[in-house]
């Protein structure tokens, strides 16, 4: 699945689950650099948010939405559905 730029994808698991795989492109996102992110990201592109099966994701996404992101989605059934379909 290529993203090029046209969307951001981020994985709001932790850092061993995003080392032994995540989609491409996505960028881990946590406390020590979610500030950074919010500046540094364009709010007009597309997000996608995942994590392990969709739950957490669904709340980052809304956390995204308030942050000014304008077109924000959780994948459903997270990591887990995603890499049945293309890992």
């Amino acid at each position: 699945m290529s993203t090029g730029n046209a969307v951001t994808i981020v994985d709001v698991r932790d850092p061993n689950a995003y080392a032994q795989g995540h989609i491409d492109h996505a960028q881990i996102i946590n406390d020590d650099n979610i500030e950074d992110f919010l500046t540094k990201t364009d709010k007009e592109k597309p997000l996608i948010c995942y994590c392990y099966h969709g739950i957490s994701s669904q709340r980052a996404a809304l956390y995204f939405t308030d942050q000014g992101f304008s077109q924000v989605y959780s994948i459903d059934g997270g990591w887990e559905e995603w890499k049945k379909v293309y890992a």
